[in-house]
């Protein structure tokens, strides 16, 4: 586990996920057979690390990565790096042939992305990426709707995400600094565009056009020491997506905003049987022969309580946290090659339409997204290399 001191690493992958799994005593396989998880620390800080494992009883830990991937003790390689970091340490698993498992963006870059996905084929090791939001209750949920055919035909999809972080002046930010610095790999795009594309993808299709607005609205913000630096990153996203099958997405991304919803995600989705609300954990609907008929008046005030016209979906499973059991799933992967995916391709998808939003952004213009494959080449030609730079022929 590499990064793992940091807050992701910590508390999602290292406590929630592959500890709790230790303590359940494993995963189970298809066979009934259970399969245990012992993990090795690797960081920079010897410190850190020896703290992090005598708090939590782990024998293992490490600061020289090269000698942990050449023991062949250690199977599995999972990366909760920097992004900057990321894509050099994947390489290195790749050749030590570790079946690999990742933080997302898997890289800064879609090219690299990319051949990072054709470097894990042709090196036959296992990969997968983390795609936690769709193991979210409110969006399991929400799947369960769009299988069962409840909304009818999808018409769009609005999505809300974000809350205020704190520019670390008056009060601490509540996010690291190097999130507001582009040249560290930072920026709302980068972080969220990733887990916009999953989400649609697996929800509703393919992602196939994106039009976005990126912005900075706060252009100084103050480091972990209190020292004020230049936020070169977007901490803002506006962006309609269109999607296969001609359904309209719609979402707003931001760390400038004040939360007036039921929580710090949001999505609506419309369709002419129905509609949905879903967020972390809750989702509520409203079927099409229990929607109200409100007219508009704007000389009476409206006394009708609109929220009091949705059901909420009854929680009738067994949710667990997202990111351990994404963790079960790839362990089985590795294990016994269940299905798993969402590979570095998923990935490579993920950061193509950050790269496109960013790109949108800059050229104030819709772009179109193809579809990947391990034999998309994006830079071979003049109207590939415009359209990633933001200006596609014939537009």
């Amino acid at each position: 586990m590499n990064g793992v001191s940091g807050r992701m690493g910590y508390r999602q992958h290292l406590v929630r996920s592959i500890l709790a799994i230790r303590e359940q005593g494993g995963v189970e396989l298809s066979d009934g057979r259970r399969v245990q998880v012992e993990p090795i620390l690797v960081g920079r800080s010897e410190a850190k690390l020896a703290e992090l494992a005598a708090k939590h009883g782990i024998e293992h830990w490490s600061t020289d990565l090269d000698a942990v991937l050449a023991d062949p003790r250690w199977s599995i390689y999972s990366d909760f790096l920097v992004t900057k970091a990321r894509a050099a340490a994947i390489r290195k698993a790749i050749a030590a042939g570790k079946a690999i498992y990742t933080e997302k963006p898997t890289a800064e870059t879609f090219e690299e992305a990319l051949e990072l996905a054709r470097l894990a084929t042709d090196a036959g090791v296992k990969n997968g990426v983390v795609h936690d939001k769709l193991y979210l209750p409110g969006l399991q949920k929400l799947k369960r709707l769009v299988d069962s055919g409840f909304f009818g035909r999808i018409l769009s999809v609005r999505g809300e995400f974000g809350y205020w972080v704190f520019e670390g002046d008056w009060q601490p930010a509540q996010r690291p600094s190097w999130n507001y610095r582009a040249e560290d790999g930072g920026g709302i795009v980068v972080d969220m565009f990733p887990h916009w594309s999953y989400v649609l993808e697996n929800l509703f299709g393919r992602v196939e056009s994106v039009y976005a607005r990126a912005v900075t609205h706060i252009p100084e913000r103050s480091d972990e020491k209190g020292e004020p630096y230049a936020a070169t990153a977007d901490d803002a996203a506006y962006a309609v997506f269109e999607l296969e099958g001609g359904i309209i997405a719609q979402l707003n991304s931001s760390w400038t905003v004040r939360v007036n919803r039921d929580e710090l995600v949001e999505f609506q989705v419309d369709g002419t049987h129905g509609s949905a609300v879903a967020g972390l954990f809750g989702c509520k609907i409203q079927p099409r022969n229990a929607t109200p008929k409100p007219v508009w008046n704007p000389d009476l005030a409206d006394t009708h309580d609109y929220d009091d016209d949705w059901i909420d979906v009854p929680t009738n499973d067994v949710f667990e946290n997202g990111f351990k059991t994404q963790w079960e799933q790839f362990i089985r992967h590795v294990a016994e090659d269940a299905p798993h995916p969402y590979d570095f391709l998923a990935g490579a998808r993920g950061m193509l339409l950050a790269e496109q939003g960013l790109a949108s952004s800059r050229s104030g213009r819709r772009l179109e997204l193809p579809e990947v494959t391990l034999d998309t080449d994006l830079d071979g030609t003049e109207a590939d290399r415009e359209m990633l730079a933001g200006t596609p022929a014939g537009r």
